[in-house]
């Protein structure tokens, strides 16, 4: 469904205006990801939860309750998401890849991350499959970087494994008509045939194992399980689950998300510790006031403050620092360009490290892709 309300628009591919998530919780039919939920996984991990949970940065889901359910009974999970290579991945790229890991790391279950390099190239007019391909292959080492368990995750290129896959996406597709895909996109009489047919293959994945599927992705992405719930019934599979990520607003304001082709709106993971601290000393929008003096004085307002929410969203872990650096922030005592300063150390820091295991993960492509042992399986299986 293409989502739009006068004042903000969210699409799978578009987003515009500043995101009124509540908002978007009632268009979509969603549900709030609510602290009852989060206490029952909390029991369930017996671990502190994640950041991105603590602080509502997935806000929003589908069935998450059933899936807890499905632990709690035994039956367990699954995993999917997945990245359109369309170009260089910035941080908020990361997001749904560290939520993904996070799930793995706590339930020991399996991944499945599908590289969409064929809607790449029938959605951007100007991509050749050639550059698809090569956005696929460096967009990877970044995946792999997050730190997956490479027995228990298959990362996967449509136009390598689309063979596997078919059989069961013309399934699908024969379940779909015209006016629904038209319905749930947006879809026009200009739109390319490729595109119309792609959201049966996206649906493929959820129906790799006998259990429920959960899919870690930002809200912009949930239509396609939209269509999948409404078809997995029929074909004897779990409807899919899901919990919908924020977006990680871009350094200019809090008007629509980071774009790849907007770079002063990203930092992006090639991005070097000068360019970081360039890009947040220019563009990132701050709630500080027009001079030290009125700053000393009235103070600054995190909630408007792009560097102060990348901390809260990514970047400081520690809710006692972030709770100290927001009161420090809001009486006067740190000035904007402290804020900035704090904050670039922080993501170059994350950043250098992240360029590490991107070195280890040229070593380790292969094995993702091919030879681990969730890999051979997949490869050496016939999908029903």
């Amino acid at each position: 469904m293409e989502t739009q309300e006068e004042d903000f628009t969210v699409t799978p591919w578009d987003v515009k205006g500043r995101v009124d998530y509540e908002k978007l919780i009632r268009i979509f039919g969603t549900q709030p990801l609510e602290d009852g939920i989060l206490r029952r996984l909390k029991d369930l991990c017996g671990c502190e939860l994640h950041l991105f949970l603590r602080r509502k940065v997935f806000f929003s889901h589908r069935d998450f309750d059933l899936v807890l359910k499905d632990i709690e009974e035994g039956r367990g999970f699954f995993l999917y998401t997945g990245r359109g290579p369309s170009g260089p991945m910035h941080i908020g790229h990361l997001i749904p890849f560290i939520m993904t890991k996070w799930f793995q790391d706590r339930f020991g279950v399996n991944v499945y991350i599908m590289i969409t390099d064929d809607e790449k190239f029938l959605d951007e007019e100007d991509m050749t499959l050639d550059e698809a391909r090569r956005w696929a292959y460096e967009n990877i080492l970044d995946i792999i970087s997050v730190g997956f368990d490479p027995d228990k995750t298959f990362i996967f290129q449509d136009t390598e494994y689309i063979g596997k896959m078919y059989p069961l996406a013309i399934k699908i597709a024969k379940k779909i008509n015209w006016n629904l895909v038209r319905a749930v996109f947006g879809f026009t009489g200009s739109t390319n045939i490729g595109l119309s047919f792609y959201p049966a293959l996206q649906i493929v994945p959820t129906f790799f194992e006998r259990r429920r599927c959960l899919i870690p992705a930002a809200i912009d992405q949930d239509p396609y399980w939209r269509i999948q719930r409404d078809l997995a019934g029929s074909f004897g599979y779990f409807k899919a689950a899901a919990i919908h990520s924020k977006f990680l607003p871009p350094l200019t304001g809090f008007e629509g998300k980071m774009s790849t082709s907007k770079p002063e709106t990203a930092i992006f993971l090639t991005d070097d510790r000068k360019t970081i601290r360039y890009k947040i000393f220019k563009y990132a929008f701050s709630g500080g006031q027009p001079t030290v003096e009125l700053h000393r004085k009235l103070g600054g307002n995190p909630d408007i403050d792009v560097s102060f929410q990348w901390l809260k969203m990514m970047f400081e872990e520690d809710d006692k620092v972030l709770r100290e650096i927001e009161e420090s922030y809001r009486s006067g005592k740190m000035l904007t360009g402290e804020l900035k300063e704090y904050l670039a150390e922080k993501i170059g820091d994350f950043i250098d490290e992240h360029k590490r295991r991107r070195e280890e993960a040229k070593e380790l492509i292969h094995v993702f892709k091919y030879d681990g042992k969730l890999a051979r399986y997949m490869w050496e299986r016939e999908l029903e």
